[in-house]
């Protein structure tokens, strides 16, 4: 529910959607004739490959890229690789796209049973980097900043997602079973799991630190939960190891646990599916299936004009294509009938200062923004504390004019990185 001031003067509470004390079971999408896979490196027709069209491959085995480059991809279904190609994500990230077609028989692949008998680190970042929930160990090789805190989010940071909800509830043995391999392997004892207080209970058996977060939006996004957890805030142009933090999803740690008691990697992804009606359903797939196939199981056509956007409404990313695939770290999909689209304008600021009234970084939106339309980056970081903003989002919410200003300071982020790096590298 969204409560607004009659006289404007606070900011809107809206409150982030609650699991159903006994939620269904996901609904369960069937292995595609084709998957397609993404590993987190640009493609190079020219780089000696360890995959190649026509190789055969098994579920759960682990796809390298080249001898000289770490990136990989575990397989998430058994079959012949078809296709390796470039492709482009958000703000122009680049991937290697691998296209799996899928036999009706799977196999798995044994190579990390026999791995599983003794959790380590280097087996961990060598093999668990793109399960479901996306784990990330990369923070813990920085021999600069050391990781003394893990929090563990059983909430999910945008709205109508219940995701990591629904895992904390239905995996709590897997969770307990993740935290005791991480806190091994990574030698971190201070672990804190962070809930909604009708999931406290549940989070209490896991036998570790709980702290409850609050209900309204954003208080989930870890820049907050930070805040409101240890007292700090992250410093301007750092991140959450700088200050000795690193995150994991409820997901991504229950991933850990059943990987090594399973002694199999998990290849099956589960999100939320928001329909054109706004009607929000969890669902299980393999990581690679395309949006496609989601629409193919709830019997949704595509409109021209209609949306998908990956991720919740307030933080999400549009996607292009249909044939875009489900990620390890893909929480939510929502799919928007052109008729329900929010619009947008290049009506100019009425500084109404609803934008600045709902920033929790205090951030003066109204005078940014007018900098980021005129392609100002390096004024607005310098005078208006661009790279303070924690991209929650609330100030396109609230805007009167309609203005795009989160997208503004996405883009405004995205080319000042590129130009200072292109400063570095010619340096």
């Amino acid at each position: 529910m969204i409560k607004r001031s009659f006289i404007g003067f606070t900011k809107p509470l809206i409150a982030y959607d609650a699991l159903e004390s006994a939620p269904p079971e996901p609904k369960q999408i069937q292995t595609p004739k084709k998957i397609t896979l993404f590993i987190d490196t640009p493609y190079n027709y020219k780089d000696s490959l360890l995959l190649n069209i026509g190789d055969n491959v098994k579920t759960g085995q682990r796809l390298s890229y080249s001898e000289d480059n770490d990136a990989y991809v575990i397989a998430s279904a058994t079959g012949t690789i078809s296709s390796i190609t470039s492709i482009l994500g958000d703000y122009g990230k680049s991937y290697t796209a691998v296209t799996i077609d899928t036999n009706e028989t799977e196999e798995m692949d044994d190579h990390f049973t026999a791995l599983r008998k003794d959790p380590t680190f280097d087996t961990a970042k060598n093999y668990l980097d793109s399960m479901p929930g996306k784990p990330s160990f990369n923070r813990f090789i920085d021999s600069e900043n050391s990781i003394d805190t893990i929090i563990i989010c059983g909430m999910d940071a945008d709205l109508y997602i219940k995701t990591n909800q629904y895992i904390l509830k239905a995996e709590l043995e897997a969770i307990a079973n993740g935290i005791r391999i991480l806190k091994d392997i990574t030698q971190v004892d201070h672990v804190i799991i962070a809930v909604p207080e009708s999931l406290m209970q549940d989070a209490i058996l896991l036998g570790t630190e709980v702290r409850t977060v609050n209900t309204e939006y954003p208080a989930a996004l870890p820049h907050l939960m930070v805040k409101s957890f240890t007292g700090q805030a992250v410093p301007v142009g750092k991140d959450f190891g700088d200050i000795g933090i690193c995150f994991f999803t409820a997901e991504a740690v229950a991933s850990i646990g059943k990987t090594f008691a399973n002694g199999s990697i998990p290849v099956t992804k589960t999100f939320t599916f928001i329909d054109k009606n706004e009607i929000k359903t969890l669902v299980s797939a393999k990581i690679g299936t395309t949006v496609s196939e989601i629409l193919d199981a709830f019997d949704i056509t595509l409109d021209e004009k209609d949306r998908i956007i990956f991720g919740g409404p307030m933080t999400g990313s549009a996607i292009y294509s249909a044939d875009y695939p489900i990620l390890p770290d893909t929480d939510a999909i929502i799919v928007q009938a052109r008729d329900k689209l929010d619009y947008i304008s290049d009506y100019p600021c009425i500084n109404c200062g609803d934008c600045v009234r709902s920033c929790p970084a205090n951030i003066p939106v109204n005078m940014l923004v007018r900098l980021l339309e005129a392609g100002q980056y390096e004024e607005a970081s310098d005078q208006y504390d661009l790279y303070s903003c924690i991209e929650c989002g609330l100030c396109s919410y609230v805007c009167v004019s309609k203005i795009p200003v989160f997208h503004y300071i996405k883009l405004a982020k995205y080319e000042l990185d590129l130009t200072r790096t292109a400063e570095a590298t010619n340096a």
